[in-house]
């Protein structure tokens, strides 16, 4: 991933809201491989004639397989203000995913504890004594199906590691695509599970900005659906 490929969903001199692509790291991590993160300090770099070393914050994360919307900080005060009011739960995060099998209800709440191993970087469900336990809560609204598949509008109440496909494992319909947490139910493909609705308040001005990006339609399984 380039600059050239950058999709900026908005911009301003405080926040900048971009779409993350599938299969692209949101970060620098141990791997070294190309990542969002410093494709986007390097069109502000670029684009602006910043010398030395352009600020970035990191507000949120998305794993390597999701795409979506994404919001960095580009002052630390909106870093800052941004990242409180995620943690207060200002955030609203909605994701689709298609299911491999529909869900015994149609739409419910979700909640377990969860707990990574960072050996295999793999998260189970857990006790909630368990030692390193954490929270886990999404709600889940089934919106349409399609033979083995379905189509969920998931918003997420909590941000763990891995939540939406275990949880959705743990129901016994896991993500399509998901080779790790899908057991018998997996069927190979690109995971199919998508940010695609970002709203929270502006670090500086406090208006309510929302952002919306729908999936790739014209790839499996989102085909199968109409959004």
């Amino acid at each position: 991933m380039t600059t050239e490929d950058l999709i900026i969903l908005y911009e301003d001199n405080h926040v900048i809201v971009v779409l993350k692509p599938q299969m692209v790291a949101c970060c620098p991590d141990e791997s070294g491989d190309n990542n969002l993160f410093d494709v986007v300090k390097e069109y502000i770099r670029v684009t602006y004639a910043k010398p030395g070393n352009v600020y970035l914050g990191l507000v949120h994360r998305l794993d390597r397989p999701t795409g979506g919307v994404m919001v960095f900080a580009k002052t630390s005060k909106a870093a800052a203000r941004l990242s409180e009011q995620m943690k207060n739960g200002g955030f609203e995060k909605k994701y689709y995913a298609v299911l491999c099998g529909t869900p015994f209800k149609k739409k419910a709440v979700l909640e377990n504890y969860l707990r990574k191993n960072s050996v295999n970087n793999t998260v189970y469900v857990c006790t909630q004594t368990e030692e390193g336990a954490k929270f886990a809560s999404l709600e889940y609204e089934i919106k349409a199906e399609k033979g083995a598949l379905a189509l969920a509008d998931i918003t997420l109440h909590t941000g763990r590691t891995h939540q939406i496909r275990v949880q959705t494992a743990a129901i016994n319909c896991p993500v399509y695509g998901d080779m790790r947490y899908g057991g018998d139910k997996a069927v190979k493909g690109k995971l199919a599970l998508w940010a695609y609705s970002l709203k929270f308040s502006h670090p500086t001005t406090g208006e309510t900005l929302k952002f919306i990006i729908e999936p790739p339609k014209d790839e499996n399984p989102w085909k199968n659906f109409e959004f």
